[in-house]
């Protein structure tokens, strides 16, 4: 049986990509997947997250809002970066944890009408639906 892998995915706020991914990831992964999200000043889960990922079928309403301060980097295999702040406030990460860094459009800071800004959501929700299965295509 294969080794089931530890995926961590950090941004500023854990509130709305990181979020997102974390509901992607366990979604697509299966049990060969485990799955975790924080940030580096967590705020909350954005309620606009939990609506556009409830757009298409995942549900992440339980899904908390959680301090990088509270995890060990050396658990993971994997810790993605979904902002730049994120990626550099994370600690450094010990050999054999591998990295990524994905560089998204924060829709939190997403102004406008409320149709407009859930398009904001929408849009960024896409970007990382589409990374996360094709990370998931890469580690096979």
């Amino acid at each position: 049986m294969a080794k089931k892998l530890y995926f961590l995915f950090l941004c500023t706020g854990n509130s709305v990509r990181s979020q997102m991914a974390e509901g992607f990831m366990r979604s697509y992964g299966g049990e060969s997947i485990d799955v975790e999200s924080a940030g580096t000043l967590p705020v909350g889960l954005n309620p606009n997250t939990v609506s556009a990922m409830n757009e298409v079928g995942i549900d992440i309403s339980s899904q908390t809002s959680n301090s990088l301060q509270e995890k060990n980097i050396k658990e993971y295999d994997w810790v993605i970066t979904l902002c730049g702040d994120a990626r550099d406030s994370c600690p450094g990460v010990p050999a054999g944890v591998r990295t990524e860094h994905w560089s998204l459009l924060d829709p939190a800071q997403a102004e406008g009408s409320p149709k407009e800004i859930i398009e904001v959501f929408r849009g960024v929700r896409c970007q990382i639906e589409n990374r996360v299965r094709k990370l998931l295509e890469q580690i096979g």
